[in-house]
């Protein structure tokens, strides 16, 4: 429901989180934002990494091949190739504005490897909870080329990138899913630009600053700091979001998904409901059930 153009319930910015240094694969220098003391989870989101350097020092060594169970993951790059490989024969190389979603379900295992050797390198890896009922469901991809992942342009001069989800202009995304229904975007704003959003209430939502600065929320009410680049927002509930670029414009994803509201056991590449789903995934690995 909308009243004068302006949506009801619009989403706020609650909470703001930094991230912290890591280093995971073999060697490759990142930040955790999602996943790190400061934010274990927001479900039904595990992780978010996110990866830029132009050294290849940082991320040469790539992400070898490792197992997976009980969730899924999502690889978005803005620079670089990565070529993912793994067990069950899939092999493709993951582009600039390209999308890999892969349902891990009952074991996977996969590799993904830089497609470079020098040059910048930037993207992202998100991690996403599957329920119980579809943790042991077999191992799948939904994976787009850049030409498959629409760019909606719109006359004020921003753009937007849609991996899931549907625009307020009609644009929606290749990413099916029905398990926490996502929304994906990688926004783009010119200085000064509004943008506004639908999303679902009752989703847990955020917004990633890639670059320069926004503020959540419209003039008159409660005042809040802008977000900063590599900062991330968690929003308040909603059904809606409202965002004003700063004067130097912006980048940020923006990612929405369900709760899952489910018990959650991890153990390193493993996300069950119970411990005993934990070590049976190590057992199951550990005897070449995968």
């Amino acid at each position: 429901m909308k009243t004068d153009n302006q949506t009801l319930n619009e989403r706020q910015l609650r909470h703001v989180i930094q991230g912290m240094s890591a280093s995971d694969g073999d060697g490759v220098r990142l930040t955790r934002i999602i996943g790190s003391p400061q934010l274990d989870m927001f479900d039904p989101f595990l992780l978010l990494d996110t990866f830029e350097s132009d050294n290849p020092d940082d991320y040469i060594g790539g992400f070898p091949t490792h197992p997976h169970r009980g969730f899924e993951t999502v690889t978005y790059l803005l620079n670089g190739r990565m070529r993912h490989r793994d067990s069950t024969g899939n092999e493709g190389v993951i582009e600039p504005g390209g999308v890999q979603w892969m349902t891990a379900g009952k074991g996977i295992l996969h590799s993904e490897m830089p497609e470079q050797e020098d040059g910048l390198l930037k993207g992202f890896q998100l991690w996403v909870n599957l329920p119980a009922a579809a943790k042991m469901t077999e191992p799948g991809y939904q994976e787009f080329p850049p030409a498959s992942t629409p760019l909606e342009q719109r006359d004020d001069g921003s753009l937007l990138r849609v991996i899931s989800g549907t625009t307020d202009q009609g644009t929606t995304g290749p990413i099916r899913n029905d398990y926490t229904q996502p929304v994906y975007m990688d926004v783009q704003l010119p200085a000064g630009v509004e943008f506004n959003q639908a999303l679902p209430a009752g989703h847990n939502a955020f917004i990633y600053l890639v670059d320069g600065q926004l503020t959540v929320g419209r003039s008159g009410q409660p005042a809040t700091k802008p977000l900063l680049a590599t900062q991330l927002g968690l929003l308040s509930d909603g059904e809606g979001l409202h965002v004003v670029a700063a004067e130097q414009g912006t980048r940020f994803l923006l990612v929405a998904g369900k709760p899952l509201r489910e018990p959650v056991a991890r153990g390193g590449p493993f996300v069950m409901n119970t411990r005993e789903e934990v070590m049976q995934a190590f057992q199951d690995f550990n005897n070449g059930n995968f």
